[in-house]
């Protein structure tokens, strides 16, 4: 009698339920986590902070391209298309005055909207369940902010000149595709080096790049519906009812990016952990 039939059937069950299995388990982990409260202080310090690193950003592009207006818009629409809702606000938006002024203005207001890295350094600590001796300290997590917004600021300048070059000469549909793809690929990017520069160093790299496909693909399509909630109800809305859709707006926006990303990156601790199933 061979005694291990059944647990060779289990095993054949268990793999032909996995797409199954896998899902559950991550909504389960996510619960186990807490990591509703983790999204929720995502969200939080988002709110406070994407204010203050675009108003950076603006400025300092600001400065730096003063020379060539064109280019200095070109990046301006691409970088805070990105942001549907407060986007436009901040568009014509920048620091001025002294140069002493405007560094620490500046400084400070960087400092200040480090405070989603580090909401996410927890977030990402937290899933992966790294100890509090191997996590970073202080100085380190500001370092790795630091290095994070600087790198996504580059990105940004280079994502704008190569979506010139690929839609310049594009029309209708061609461009939306175009513009789709270009935008889907700067979201992997964008969540490969959050992933990688946010998350200990002891978690491998390949047990990354699952959550980043699918953080990405979500992130897509948060954008493309904070878009469609700013033609449909921002851009229609009275001046004070509308002041109200953009604030709830942005808070339901950030919600949900926070949340998409602490699923994407429960799904690489369960996939790379083989948490599932989960009881």
């Amino acid at each position: 009698m061979d005694v291990l039939r059944p647990v060779r059937a289990f095993d054949r069950v268990q793999q032909r339920h996995k797409f199954l299995a896998v899902p559950m388990a991550v909504v389960k982990k996510f619960s186990d986590d807490g990591a509703g409260g983790l999204a929720a202080q995502m969200s939080y310090y988002g709110f406070f902070s994407i204010f203050p690193l675009l108003l950076v950003f603006v400025t300092v592009l600001g400065y730096v391209f003063q020379g060539d207006p064109s280019f200095q818009h070109s990046i301006k629409s691409s970088v805070l298309g990105r942001f549907p809702i407060i986007g436009p606000t901040l568009q014509n938006s920048q620091l001025s005055g002294h140069l002493t002024g405007l560094v620490i203005g500046a400084a400070v207001s960087l400092w200040a909207g480090l405070g989603v890295t580090n909401a996410a350094q927890n977030a990402f600590d937290r899933v992966w369940a790294i100890p509090h001796k191997e996590r970073a300290d202080f100085f380190m997590r500001r370092i790795r902010g630091l290095m994070l917004v600087a790198l996504l600021g580059l990105l940004f300048v280079v994502s704008s000149a190569a979506s010139g070059l690929v839609t310049g000469g594009l029309g209708g549909p061609s461009l939306k595709v175009a513009g789709i793809a270009l935008s889907l690929l700067i979201n992997l990017v964008l969540f490969g080096t959050s992933f990688r520069v946010l998350t200990a160093r002891s978690v491998p790299a390949r047990c990354l790049w699952i959550g980043v496909v699918l953080g990405g693909v979500l992130w897509e399509i948060l954008q493309v519906a904070g878009g469609l909630y700013v033609s449909h109800v921002i851009r229609r809305a009275s001046n004070t009812y509308g002041t109200f859709a953009t604030v709830i707006g942005l808070l339901a926006w950030l919600h949900l990016g926070a949340q998409a990303t602490v699923y994407a990156a429960e799904t690489n601790v369960v996939l790379a952990r083989k948490l599932w199933p989960r009881s």
